[in-house]
Order: structure tokens, then C-alpha cells, then sequence
């Protein structure tokens, strides 16, 4: 697909796959860290990684709804790792992968960019939970809400495996209510008949990537298999959306550039206190 038909496929279904975006080692490392990073979960780090340990220790949460405190290798069974950037080399690096910058700049029309979002979601086999339907921008503060999310595939994404679920166009719809979204593993994605019949899954292979709009409606089902289901998750802006928290009080909150802006690392976003979120 040409970059301007990507682009317009984007605007109209809000969102967009892109295949092999990462190559097979570049696939192979992150699971490696992703290895690495349950082992510093489970306190089994090595002394020269203790300082690192800590830090990453301090930013996963465990599978809410587990049947078991581990994945029978003693390792703890976890549902995602937020911030990955402060403590992981590997997972800092690709927010910044060239060919995935290339993508968001298209797509958000920007060469400045900034990051608003880094993590790891784990569906981790058998255990791995639903993750409700919902608009990312019902729960961010940001306005406008035009952020573009990445999920990389870091395995195969199945159905079976609890690949993403989407509704395309629902990016048009403004911002709406979805509530809770860790729900049980068996539990249905939405309680709304009309928005459960438009979804459609979106399986992908190891590498490749699904770009979507922070307002379309997403969700994933529960792993069923044997295997994990890991995901790496960015979001990023332009430094034309503003940072409006929820409480309306003022303050200030200082995000990573990841491309142009003069070459600064990090810009410092003042709260907006006008508008509505």
C-alpha cells in the first residue's frame, strides 16, 4: 500500500497493519528482555542488575484474575509492564525504531513527535485475561485526543491467544463510557449488544504491527493456549495536543521526544486548565 493510501486507509477505518515492521532477531531480543523482565518480577535478577531490577519491579502488575501464582517455572504470571523505557534498553530503543517513526510521522502528519506511552501487555498462556472494549483517549489526558497507539506483535496474535479485537470507524464516534476494562477471562468484552456485534479481530504474525487512532474502540480476548501472548504498546503525540488533566487542577507533566523538535530528549508539557476532557 502506497504511504498516501496508508494514510487515508487510516483516516477512514482508524486504524492500520503493517507486516514484518520488526525482522526475526530484532523479534528474538524483545522476547529475551521480556524473559528477563519476569525473572526481575520474580526477584531472580543477578547482582549487577539488582538497581535495574528494582526499578522495573516497581512498574508491573500481576494477572489479576490468575488461577496460579506462577507460570510453573517459577516465574510470576504477569499482565503488563508499564514504562518500559526507564529500565529497558531494548524497549527504549524500539520506541525509537526507524521504520516505526516513519509510520507515526505519516500518520500523524508530524515530524515531531513525543511519547506518551510505553509498555508490555503479557497475555500469558492460559491465564491470560479479557481486556474490555474502550477508547484509550476516555482514560488519557489529552485534548485534542489524536494519538496514534502501536501494538507490536512480539509472537504470533491469534484469536485463540487473545489477538486485538477492533471496530473500524469507531474513531468517529467522540469520546464515550466503557468502565473497567481487566475483565474476567471469560468474561464478554462489552455489555453492549449493538457495539459487540461490530468487532472483528485482527490477528497478526510475530513482527508486525497494528497502528490505531486513540479513539477507536479496541479490546482483546483471553489466551487459551499453551503460549504466551506478548505485546509491545507505544502511544505518541504531536506537540499540537495539549495536557488537560481530568481534575482540571494545574501542573505539569514532562514527556520523552522521540523525533524532531530540534533534537531535544524530553519537553515539559504545562497543564491546561480550559476545555473540556
Amino acid at each position: 500500500m502506497e504511504l498516501k493510501a496508508r494514510k487515508a486507509f487510516f483516516e477512514k477505518e482508524g486504524y492500520l497493519i503493517v507486516e514484518n515492521l520488526l525482522s526475526a532477531e530484532e523479534v528474538a531480543a524483545c522476547q529475551a528482555e521480556i524473559h528477563r523482565l519476569h525473572e526481575f518480577a520474580g526477584g531472580q535478577e543477578s547482582d549487577t542488575e539488582k538497581e535495574r531490577a528494582e526499578v522495573a519491579r516497581r512498574h508491573v502488575q500481576r494477572e489479576p484474575f490468575a488461577k496460579d501464582e506462577t507460570q510453573g517455572n517459577d516465574l510470576p504470571v504477569l499482565r503488563k509492564a508499564e514504562n518500559t523505557r526507564e529500565y529497558s534498553e531494548v524497549f527504549r530503543n524500539l520506541a525509537q525504531h526507524p521504520q516505526l517513526i516513519s509510520v507515526i510521522q505519516e500518520l500523524t502528519g508530524s515530524d515531531d513527535l513525543l511519547l506518551f506511552r510505553s509498555t508490555l501487555m503479557f497475555k500469558p498462556a492460559f491465564h491470560g485475561s479479557s481486556h474490555g472494549l474502550h477508547q484509550d483517549s476516555a482514560y488519557w489526558p489529552m485534548e485534542p485526543p489524536n494519538l496514534v497507539t502501536v501494538s507490536i506483535a512480539l509472537n504470533d496474535a491469534t484469536p485463540e491467544n487473545g489477538c486485538f479485537k477492533v471496530i473500524p470507524k469507531s474513531h468517529l464516534w467522540g469520546i464515550q463510557s466503557w468502565g473497567h476494562i481487566a475483565r474476567q477471562q471469560g468474561a464478554e468484552l462489552t455489555d453492549r449488544k449493538e457495539v459487540a456485534e461490530q468487532q472483528i479481530d485482527v490477528p497478526l504474525s510475530a513482527g508486525s504491527a497494528l497502528f490505531f487512532h486513540s479513539l477507536m474502540v479496541h479490546g482483546s480476548g483471553p489466551n487459551t493456549t499453551p503460549t504466551p501472548r506478548n505485546t509491545a504498546l507505544y502511544a505518541y503525540f504531536s506537540p499540537q495536543v495539549r495536557y488537560v488533566p481530568k481534575d482540571g487542577k494545574p501542573g505539569e507533566k514532562t514527556f520523552p521526544v522521540v523525533a524532531g523538535l530540534g533534537g531535544q530528549t524530553e519537553l515539559t508539557l504545562v497543564a491546561q486548565t480550559y476545555g473540556k476532557f
